[in-house]
């Protein structure tokens, strides 16, 4: 009995905090919150939602592309190719993402200018823009972690099923699109799931290049109107609900998908 009303307690306490909390975020966002900047704003923020969706899929699909290869040499080899895509991984998964960012912009994008005749080139738009140093860099770094993922989910096959798929009389090629690769697929979902929720929250740091994302949208309004929290709480609710929609929607894959065969 007194287990159980501890129980009790605790739970009533937990809800009642939790309650208060919500009622405080609720009163502070209709009452003693400034909302005036939004409606100017509003143009700016759709622009800015909308690089950060393309920086966003660009880098996961493109990233994911780089992914499998990388992590399919490291199990098949050659061994100079498997030692080259063990390298890349461990370098982009040792050194920090906002570092590989600013070593692409400020390091590599510097050396461009001083090419002579390059800002009469055609390139030259793209090379001085730092939206597509931001996009080489996330589309790197997602590679990375995911070759390294796609590496233990092609070791995750049982061997007995390519040896069954060969015996069968099956092409290399075909052993590796209709087996090995859809049983890695498989395997990596749930893991596949959370990299991309991760690859989601880096995308703030394309800001650091003069990328207008959200979050530099926000810099801005603090910057023209110096109101702080409210243009962070609006871009925190907003990468909440893009991280709902894409965690839903993995949910769902991985439903449809069977786990066995």
């Amino acid at each position: 009995m007194n287990l159980r009303l501890i129980k009790l307690v605790v739970k009533t306490l937990v809800l009642g905090l939790l309650s208060a909390m919500a009622a405080g975020i609720l009163y502070w966002l209709f009452f003693a919150s400034n909302w005036s900047w939004f409606p100017t704003y509003l143009p700016l923020m759709i622009k800015g939602l909308s690089l950060t969706l393309q920086l966003f899929v660009i880098s996961v699909v493109f990233g994911f592309i780089l992914a499998v290869p990388i992590g399919l040499v490291q199990v098949t080899g050659p061994p100079w190719l498997a030692f080259l895509a063990r390298w890349f991984c461990t370098v982009i998964r040792g050194t920090p993402l906002l570092i590989q960012i600013w070593l692409l912009y400020y390091g590599l994008g510097s050396l461009f200018p001083s090419i002579p005749g390059i800002r009469d080139t055609f390139i030259w738009p793209v090379l001085r823009e730092g939206y597509y140093y931001a996009a080489l860099a996330f589309t790197l770094s997602f590679a990375g972690y995911e070759g390294e993922v796609m590496r233990g989910a092609f070791l995750g096959v049982p061997r007995g099923e390519l040896e069954a798929a060969r015996a069968f009389g099956m092409s290399p090629w075909k052993v590796l699109t209709r087996v090995w690769l859809p049983r890695a697929m498989r395997l990596v979902l749930p893991t596949l799931a959370g990299e991309t929720v991760l690859q989601l929250q880096s995308m703030p740091l394309a800001f650091t290049v003069t990328v207008m994302e959200l979050v530099g949208v926000a810099s801005k309004v603090r910057q023209d109107t110096y109101i702080v929290y409210e243009p962070l709480m609006f871009m925190g609710f907003v990468y909440i609900c893009l991280t709902f929609i894409f965690v839903y929607a993995f949910g769902l894959i991985e439903k449809m998908v069977p786990q066995k065969r």
